[in-house]
């Protein structure tokens, strides 16, 4: 899928950005999981659906936490990031593991290669009007039948950031309504099988950086901390 130079630059931003990030990412984000039990709840039903011997891709993987919970409860798993320094880290820290640098505009596996993807807020740096764009790249390397495990913050707006933990950034984090989303993966050609909405937990779970008094900490994922976030289960609708 050819990109175009707009967002080409855009992504170039954020492929940045998240390489300065991912020692940061590593200290505050790889071990959450051990702290959200409805995510970890969603995640054993997603590896309970999918075959044994598929495939699945975590999708944005950074430091590689939700790939290294599934491969822990058997599940076939591979991760991909944009960011070369957070595919370093994830594959530093979760041994047997494959991870490896990838755009999600233009995925260099195969048609029809993964019996299930996950996409932990992987959207959240894509802007708007390239969204369904992207949606039907992962639709195109999923199986028939195969399952799309999709999260993302709820809101209508776009915050940008130039600074996160104290690191120097470049990146817009989108907002999207449940009912948007929705209208995006149907014309990317996905079938909702299920959205479910949470509260989101206490902030010092939402985020582990409650000892970390950064701009990022109060601005960012204390301003993630006041929206519900998303889950959406969705079935290739393809024969």
């Amino acid at each position: 899928m050819r990109e175009s130079r707009s967002t080409k630059m855009e992504m170039s931003d954020v492929q940045a950005s998240y390489d300065l990030l991912a020692d940061q990412y590593v200290q505050n984000i790889y071990d959450e999981l051990r702290h959200k039990p409805f995510d970890r709840e969603l995640l054993d039903r997603f590896a309970a659906s999918i075959p044994l011997e598929s495939l699945v891709c975590d999708i944005g993987t950074g430091p590689g936490h939700v790939a290294r919970y599934l491969h822990d409860r058997g599940t076939k798993v591979c991760g991909i990031d944009l960011a070369p320094e957070m595919v370093d880290s994830a594959t530093r820290l979760n041994p047997g593991i494959e991870f490896r640098q990838g755009n999600m505009f233009a995925l260099d596996n195969a048609d029809k290669t993964f019996g299930g993807m996950t996409a932990f807020y992987a959207l959240v740096n894509i802007p708007r009007a390239d969204v369904v764009r992207a949606l039907r790249e992962l639709l195109r390397v999923l199986k028939p039948g195969g399952l799309l495990l999709l999260a993302f913050h709820v809101g209508d707006d776009v915050l940008h950031r130039d600074e996160m933990w104290g690191v120097q950034v470049s990146l817009d984090f989108y907002f999207f309504s449940s009912d948007e989303m929705a209208g995006y993966l149907s014309a990317a050609g996905f079938e909702i099988d299920e959205i479910i909405e949470r509260d989101p937990y206490p902030e010092a779970v939402e985020h582990q950086s409650r000892n970390r008094k950064s701009d990022f900490a109060r601005s960012v994922f204390s301003r993630f901390h006041y929206f519900f976030l998303l889950r959406e289960l969705m079935r290739s609708k393809r024969p």
